[in-house]
Parts: structure tokens; sequence; C-alpha cells
């Protein structure tokens, strides 16, 4: 028998901070997924998880800085999938990486990757997804050790893996994201990534030669000084998940943790950046 979700539909004005906050304080609450809209953003939790005053300590709601309204209603995970099917188009970044459900035909390109999306972040149609594909199409990962923090649907360990990465690990707090990314790591036929359920604290005793973290400006403003502690010397840090306007703050603690601003990659106002130690 398929999980049953309640999906609440938020339309937020003005768009941006609000969904960021809004997005953050329903984790907090409980929400497992979350799908950025034209209008705001798509929220999902357990129905088992869910009871009636679940956005009672939703802070954003009473403020007079930002309009939100919802409205929410049951969804079957099956359903989920048959959307998926209906509204994913494949993608082609730079002409060398496809992402494409199964589904869909084999493109002709150096590295075709196969997500079957479900509810997690990461199908690369997201700037941030994109830029950071970008990036790894750019950097050398022969023989490195990677970590890729929020890994959504595990696409970018994916495509390390596929450019010379070993070993990989790949984690997300979010348990549809965890099991996902396992079923999409094995679909491609990855063998040396192993997947996580978690957040920084499983980092304790960790060290790589690049780290890949695709999540939001807070959460990464919390876990810089970490992800520098884990990065072996002469290694690599790629950000995104921000605006171009959070560029300075994201950059002075990075700065404060012996990193410095090596590339950028701007896309819609995204931004993605590469760090150095």
């Amino acid at each position: 028998m398929a999980e049953i979700y309640i999906g609440y539909e938020f339309k937020v004005t003005p768009l941006q901070p609000g969904v960021e906050i809004l997005i953050a304080e329903l984790g907090y609450a409980g929400f497992e997924s979350f799908v950025e809209t034209e209008t705001g953003v798509t929220a999902y939790i357990q129905k088992e998880e869910w009871n009636e005053n679940i956005l009672e300590d939703i802070q954003i709601l009473g403020s007079d800085e930002f309009e939100i309204t919802y409205t929410f209603e049951d969804i079957e995970q099956t359903n989920w999938n048959e959307e998926w099917e209906k509204n994913f188009n494949p993608i082609v970044v730079d002409d060398v990486c496809a992402v494409r459900a199964p589904f869909h035909d084999k493109f002709d390109t150096k590295y075709d990757i196969i997500i079957e999306p479900k509810m997690s972040f990461g199908t690369g149609h997201h700037e941030t997804t994109h830029m950071m594909i970008q990036h790894i199409l750019k950097t050398d990962f022969t023989g490195k050790s990677v970590l890729d923090m929020g890994c959504g649907t595990g696409v970018l360990a994916i495509l390390a893996e596929m450019r010379g990465a070993n070993p990989l690990d790949a984690i997300d707090i979010d348990n549809w994201c965890y099991l996902n990314s396992i079923e999409n790591v094995e679909r491609n036929a990855c063998k040396n990534i192993t997947v996580y359920e978690g957040d920084a604290s499983l980092l304790e005793g960790k060290s790589y030669d690049i780290i890949i973290a695709n999540i939001n400006r807070n959460i990464l403003l919390n876990d810089i000084k970490t992800y520098a502690s884990c990065l072996n010397k002469n290694g690599a840090l790629f950000l995104s998940g921000f605006y171009n306007d959070d560029i300075p703050t994201i950059e002075a603690e990075c700065n404060a943790n012996m990193l410095k601003l090596s590339e950028k990659i701007e896309r819609n106002n995204w931004v993605a950046l590469k760090f150095l130690n």
C-alpha cells in the first residue's frame, strides 16, 4: 500500500526570501520534501506525521513582510510518480551531460544519467543543480574522494563517479532523498558511492578532496566550518543553493575558515561558487 502524503500548495509574495524561510521552518515542523513553483512552494508531509495544528509554529505565516496563502490535499506517492512521467523533461548540460528519466530515449552525450526523481531535489532542471553539473564537468575528479552534501537524487555524486571520483559519500537529511539516491546510484551502475541519511554531524572524522554542497544559504553558513575541517590540502569546495546577493555573506564565512573564492557561475540570479583551501 502506498504511503499517503499531505501536500500543501503555498503562494508566497515576495517569493524570496519568503520561500527560503518558509521551507526552513516547514522542515523543522516535519515536512519532508519541497518543490519550488513559479508562485511559491509545494511542501509534503507523511499523513501519519501530520496534525491539524502543524502550521501553528510557522512564524513567517504571521509576518507582515510576506503575503502567504495555501491549500492542502491528500496525495498518494504513486500518483506523484505518474505526474513526473507526464511532466519531467530531459535536459542536456553543455552538450556533454544528459539527465533523463528511464522512459526517455538515450542522448548522444558523453555522460548519460538516468534519474527517477520521485519527490527529491536534483533533476538538473533547477539552476543550482545545472550549475553544479557545469562545475563538475570542468573539474578533474580522477581518483578524488568526494562528498555530495544534500545529495537529493544523487545526480551530482553519480556524475562525479562517472568523472573518475572514488570513493564518494552522498548525504541527505530527507528520507525520500536518501532512498531515491540509493535507487539512482544502483540504476546508473555506480560502484563507489555510499549513501547516508543525516546531516553534517555525520562528517566527524571524515576527509575529502572535493566537497559539493547544494543546499540553502542558512544551512551552508552553519556548516561551512565543518566542510572546511573535512577538506584535504589543496581541496575544493563547491557551494550552491543561494542568490548572487548572498555571495558576500557566504564568502566572508568561507574566508574565516581559510577558503578563497576561485570561480563563480551564475544562472538567473542563482550562483554556484568554487572555493579552494
